[in-house]
């Protein structure tokens, strides 16, 4: 899931003058995508009523420094379109990121392949009359988040990198869904305290906990190491609440994602979450762990269904 588009192909280099029209195309983009939230964007649920009060506090977006620059636009070809800010920018100006070509063509952003699938499972769990809380770790920039918020559902997101959160926080103000996602500084883990998170030089929009991870994830030999909060699920989520689906994608940290959260998978079938989680062998190898070992973790657990979508998987019990 760390590389949600495919590339462009002949992708010409732009130059510095061209560029400078990029934060001027945003503006005008953004501007005129606000007016469409009405009638495109689906914000409400009717059916949905959950009551969120968690054990700590959730991160301010009202008292986070700006990104800047921003660059953000719709996504493209979703049943439920949202806007995203891309934390990403490539190599300004010699090669920019792949979306600001498209942005400057006057396309949408590319469709995340996480955000269509976050966006097919609960519209298929949403016909079957199920509902509930979306949890979405290791949120990234909010692709998955802001899929299930453009529905309707509320969003629980961890995300211990601050310039990611930083893009959340655009993104919750572009989409008007403050009122359904909830995101944490924290990373979701099997213990709480503190935890070293290791983030690229060069890509400081992604980290991994394991370093060796992160250099295979991301392919850098430089790395910056931070404290982050780390907490289990089980801890934040009570008992009560009802949850639909948890998405995970940490960098081969998955297994002990899982672990932290034992009581809430334990949930009998009609209440237990649909679960999708990547399933990298490589990067779950460096940290110390494997497919087997979360398949048997799973299956102890009751979720004797899993099937293998690309490096993910969905489980499910039955």
């Amino acid at each position: 899931m760390a590389n949600a588009w495919k590339r462009d192909k002949n992708q010409k280099l732009l130059s510095p003058k061209t560029l400078i029209s990029l934060l001027v195309l945003s503006i005008i983009f953004l501007s005129s995508f606000f007016f469409f939230s009405s009638s495109s964007l689906q914000y409400s649920n009717p059916n949905l009523s959950i009551h969120t009060s968690f054990s700590i506090p959730p991160f301010d977006c009202f008292k986070c420094p700006q990104s800047k620059p921003i660059i953000a636009n719709v996504v493209e070809n979703l049943q439920y379109p949202f806007i995203y800010s891309l934390a990403d920018l490539g190599n300004l100006p010699e090669k920019p990121h792949k979306n600001i070509v498209r942005l400057l063509k006057g396309k949408p952003f590319r469709k995340p392949d996480i955000s269509a699938t976050i966006q097919e499972v609960l519209e298929k769990l949403r016909s079957n009359g199920k509902n509930g809380l979306v949890v979405d770790v290791g949120a990234n920039i909010g692709m998955a988040s802001f899929a299930a918020a453009a529905m309707g559902f509320k969003v629980v997101a961890f995300e211990p990198v601050f310039e990611n959160l930083q893009r959340i926080c655009d993104g919750i103000w572009f989409n008007r869904v403050a009122d359904l996602v909830t995101v944490f500084e924290a990373a979701a883990s099997d213990r709480n305290g503190d935890i070293t998170v290791h983030k690229l030089v060069g890509r400081l929009d992604n980290s991994a906990i394991s370093e060796v991870g992160a250099r295979l994830a991301f392919k850098s030999n430089k790395e910056i190491a931070i404290q982050v909060k780390s907490i289990p699920l089980d801890k934040l989520i009570p008992p009560s609440q009802p949850v639909l689906l948890i998405k995970i994608d940490v960098q081969g940290w998955e297994y002990h994602v899982l672990k932290g959260a034992k009581k809430l998978l334990s949930r009998k079938p009609a209440e237990a979450p649909y679960l999708i989680y990547e399933e990298d062998e490589r990067l779950l190898k460096a940290s110390n762990t494997s497919s087997k070992e979360i398949r048997d973790f799973l299956n102890t657990l009751g979720y004797n269904k899993c099937s293998q979508h690309g490096t993910d998987a969905h489980c499910t019990k039955e």
